[in-house]
């Protein structure tokens, strides 16, 4: 199963508009982080981890050509706003999207023109089917179970693809989500910054969920600007590091 990572950045994306800190600045590429998803990827199937707002520009810059399905975590804007994009990709198909039933009827209620009756016209409209996720499914030869997590106070997603984990924005893991952790072969978790957030994993707190689980390797994601790839890479303990905006790895 090959990962590829379409963004690494958390809502405000990095460069952030009007900032001039030094990431802001920095000409390092791996400081350049567009909206946090994935594409996960095997021999039968291609899926999608929540469509950004750069989602144009991330498949046109990993050559993605064609979709199965797109698996969502939560509906906040920057893991959600790029669903437009998926029009050329649902071209004679309905392509299927999986997700929390709360988090689903949040996007069919804020996208009335791609879910409603009244036809589009001009440029046409996604051709989508929401899929409610509540227990472990199969999709292809992936293996898919949701790990329920917590954004500040709301319940979201976050996915176990058979040995590959992925949680993004995340404030906090019941311990009865735990087990969807363990024993998986790499992990990618949401770290925002070094200072405390009411909504996201700081860097250490990352940290420590990963050391408690054991992955094989791991990445941190959705950061912030006021982390420096270079410098987070130096601090990190192995095996982990700060992903990057296309960033891939077998697993």
């Amino acid at each position: 199963m090959k990962i590829i990572v379409l963004g690494s950045g958390t809502s405000s994306g990095v460069p952030a508009i009007g900032c001039s800190c030094a990431v802001c600045r920095s000409e390092n590429p791996l400081n350049k982080r567009t909206r946090s998803s994935i594409i996960v990827e095997t021999e039968e199937v291609r899926l999608l981890v929540d469509s950004s707002p750069e989602l144009r520009i991330q498949l046109l810059r990993e050559g993605i050509d064609r979709l199965d399905g797109v698996l969502y975590t939560h509906g906040h804007a920057d893991h959600l706003h790029g669903i437009d994009d998926l029009r050329p990709l649902s071209f004679g198909k309905d392509l299927p999207l999986y997700g929390k039933e709360e988090i689903l009827g949040e996007i069919v209620e804020r996208f009335p023109y791609i879910f409603g009756d009244t036809p589009q016209k001009g440029g046409g409209k996604p051709r989508l089917r929401p899929q409610m996720v509540k227990e472990p499914f199969r999709f292809g030869d992936i293996k898919i179970s949701p790990i329920l997590v917590y954004h500040g106070i709301i319940p979201i997603y976050g996915y176990r693809l058979n040995d590959f984990v992925y949680i993004t924005d995340c404030s906090r893991i019941p311990e009865e989500s735990y087990p969807l952790l363990e024993n998986c072969r790499a992990m990618i978790l949401g770290g925002l910054r070094y200072r405390p957030h009411e909504t996201h994993f700081t860097i250490d707190e990352a940290v420590e969920v990963i050391k408690k689980t054991g992955p094989g390797r791991a990445w941190l994601t959705h950061i912030n600007h006021d982390v420096d790839h270079n410098r987070l890479k130096e601090e990190l303990p192995y095996p982990i590091e700060p992903a990057y905006d296309g960033l891939s790895f077998v697993c």
